[in-house]
């Protein structure tokens, strides 16, 4: 007992009762002891932290976790003898989790009490139903159930939130180095079914492909990269008196560290029959309790790489047998769902002041180097496959910042693809001279070679495409004068842009 790891669970968003962890607690006292596994089965602890009232946020929870840690006599025993904590989340325990870890051990260089990091369907990236989340809808309904809607734990799961995307690009680029901080060996077992009987007919992100009706799997994952474009000015065009050309450089291009990652079969976000936790019965296979136990035999970087490799088999295997779903209805004819393998991709972009840019047109394009006709070889919208796009999501806060859910395998078919970004404000395609504008942006494309955008999609992963645009100052922003004679200015021509 003196090795063993204390385990606690940390539940979701919404979450009012600690039956939301079903039979998981018990059957995994059972099956650890079993398979010899050495936890301590006597100290299973379920976390009760509030997310359902506006006030509190994802870095609250964090503290409060950290606190509750601290003053219970027992783990702190624990912790003193050197032993460490086995954390099992569900969906935005996940960020919790993750969060605490950042903002406690990571960020303060300190080892970390934690050796297992197990989430289920974790919402690391966010959730599409965040943003629906806010809506009169739903406060209507937490009103009539007596509880708030959780304004600030919905922030951050919206798509593309400034708290999500500074998590998510520290983990990417590892600044700070997060495995400085203690071996914390970290696990994404999710599933990509839906139950139907859940299904929400008004709101389709409870019956999205490629996810498990809450959380996509590519949100799940946190095998991730990230990339930073910068716009230029093409010097050879500008020396022409182009001074519209611009290119983008890609400043930064990483890559997330190898995480084990497990599309677990049939199971879907929540629910008795198929949720990844409260279907867990104490008898029985069950693919998250098999998974589970497979985390816990890890020990040391080989045995993780093991997990690795056998999670991306059983992902693969998933993901060929849940390909095609067909529901039988009975006296209806049956209905035939194809599950593609989906990829999403967050962009964010500002420009070289750090200013939120609001008013842009962000489109993808596709074009044919070798087309007969010259119209299929210029970067076009319309030249991309039908239904690779399947959702578009704008963060309500930050205006700048735009989820795109994608087809992997339509995308990958492409043979070219390319960004366009079209600012406001922006002189006309044909001016020469910017006469109407003192401070304006230039569009940028994104589509010289091939491999920039398509490279970095992944499939079942995110992408996070930070793009930072120019910010072009003209001249008649500030100019000196040495005629004395009062004159009015107010018709000042914006001149040349500022170097």
């Amino acid at each position: 007992m003196a090795d063993s790891k204390l385990v606690v669970f940390v539940h979701g968003w919404s979450v009012r009762h600690t039956n939301t962890y079903g039979r998981l607690p018990d059957r995994l006292k059972v099956e650890a002891a079993a398979a010899g596994i050495d936890i301590d089965v006597e100290n299973v602890y379920l976390s009760k932290y509030i997310s359902f009232r506006d006030e509190v946020r994802v870095e609250d929870i964090a503290r409060g976790m950290e606190a509750a840690f601290s003053n219970e006599p027992a783990i702190q025993t624990a912790l003193t003898d050197g032993r460490r904590m086995v954390v099992i989340t569900h969906s935005t325990g996940g960020p919790v989790a993750r969060e605490w870890l950042f903002r406690f051990y990571v960020k303060q260089k300190r080892s970390c009490p934690m050796s297992h990091l197990i989430m289920l369907a974790p919402a690391n990236f966010g959730s599409a139903l965040a943003q629906l989340g806010k809506s009169k809808v739903s406060r209507l309904k937490s009103w009539a159930e007596g509880v708030e809607p959780g304004q600030g734990v919905l922030d951050w799961l919206e798509l593309g939130s400034d708290e999500s995307w500074q998590l998510n690009e520290s983990w990417i680029r590892q600044t700070p180095q997060w495995s400085a901080q203690g071996d914390v060996h970290q696990f994404v077992l999710t599933g990509q079914q839906i139950d139907r009987s859940l299904y929400d007919h008004v709101n389709s992100y409870t019956g999205e492909t490629g996810s498990d009706g809450v959380v996509r799997v590519a949100a799940a994952n946190l095998n991730a990269t990230y990339v930073k474009c910068v716009q230029e000015i093409d010097q050879d065009e500008a020396d022409k008196g182009n001074w519209r050309a611009t290119k983008f450089r890609q400043a930064i291009r990483r890559v997330a560290p190898k995480t084990a990652l497990a599309v677990l079969p049939g199971q879907s976000h929540s629910g008795a029959t198929k949720g990844i936790l409260r279907s867990v019965k104490m008898t029985g296979d069950h693919p998250t309790v098999s998974a589970i136990l497979k985390c816990l035999t890890v020990d040391d970087a080989d045995d993780y790489a093991k997990v690795v490799k056998d999670f991306a088999t059983l992902t693969k295997k998933t993901q060929e047998d849940e390909h095609t779903e067909i529901e039988d209805r009975f006296f209806f004819s049956d209905r035939v769902f194809t599950h593609p393998a989906t990829t999403q991709m967050i962009v964010r972009i500002t420009d070289e002041a750090g200013h939120s840019l609001d008013d842009f047109d962000f489109l993808l394009t596709s074009w044919d180097r070798d087309a007969a006709k010259a119209a299929y070889r210029v970067p076009n919208p319309n030249l991309l496959p039908s239904g690779f796009l399947i959702d578009r999501q704008r963060n309500q806060i930050r205006r700048n910042t735009l989820t795109f859910y994608l087809n992997h395998e339509l995308i990958a078919s492409t043979a070219n693809l390319g960004v366009a970004v079209l600012p406001r404000p922006e002189p006309a395609p044909n001016a020469k001279r910017a006469d109407d504008f003192f401070v304006h942006y230039l569009r940028g494309l994104i589509g010289s070679d091939a491999k920039t955008i398509a490279a970095y999609l992944q499939p079942n992963s995110t992408l996070m495409l930070d793009i930072v645009m120019l910010r072009m100052v003209r001249q008649g922003v500030f100019s000196l004068t040495r005629d004395t004679n009062a004159r009015d200015f107010t018709n000042t021509d914006p001149g040349a842009p500022v170097s």
